[in-house]
């Protein structure tokens, strides 16, 4: 697999944010959202070929519970993200994958948690979505909303109302930042009044990766 980099931390973001895990982050993304922070990594050509065996190896020591594939776009990777999945659930640990809901989750190995980011408007992507995936979510998954403004804001709730979200999975909604702050988006939540969860970015707080 293309990786970019292999590293420990704390999850920022999800309902598992502040949860030490490590992160396998994949080399090549075929998005170009406005708000992308791992720029670097969109580049195929960043990353370096590994096996999974040598992924495993580079992994830090001692292992912890959980680790996140992320890009980049892991999805453009299935099959050796598939691999990945398997080859730790052997030894115990579970994944959580990142993608971007561009490319479909119907065959990624349903041993991972998906994170489905739902590209918003202002994202610039909004149109390479695959709206099929919300057909594969589970309770065990998370739909991620990165909005830009309050018309993104509006935009995914409708979202969320249209396909029942809030019913079967977790709802995640956060700011690109700094164009958005996070008191903004819980206000909207507030007042709104729907069971969605604010997102937040806390490694980006605490200065982690």
């Amino acid at each position: 697999m293309n990786v970019y980099e292999i590293f420990r931390s704390l999850q920022g973001e999800t309902t598992r944010a502040g949860v030490p895990m490590d992160f396998v982050r994949l080399a090549g993304c075929d998005l170009a959202c406005t708000y992308c922070d791992t720029a670097a990594a969109r580049d195929p050509s960043a990353g370096r070929a590994m096996t999974v065996a040598e992924v495993l190896a580079a992994l830090p020591s001692p292992p912890l519970p959980w680790v996140a594939v992320t890009g980049g776009e892991p999805l453009l990777q299935l099959a050796d993200v598939n691999a990945l999945i398997a080859a730790l659930a052997e030894t115990g640990q579970r994944v959580l994958v990142e993608t971007s809901g561009a490319h479909s989750v119907a065959a990624l190995d349903a041993r991972a948690v998906r994170v489905l980011d739902v590209k918003t408007p202002g994202s610039g992507m909004a149109d390479r979505m695959d709206w099929t995936n919300l057909d594969h979510l589970r309770p065990t998954d998370e739909v991620k909303f990165v909005l830009t403004d309050r018309a993104d804001y509006a935009w995914a709730c409708d979202v969320v109302d249209r396909h029942g979200l809030a019913d079967g999975t977790t709802v995640l909604m956060g700011p690109a930042r700094p164009s958005l702050d996070s008191a903004t988006v819980a206000k909207w939540i507030l007042e709104a009044g729907r069971p969605i969860r604010l997102n937040l970015q806390i490694h980006k707080d605490l200065g982690l990766r």
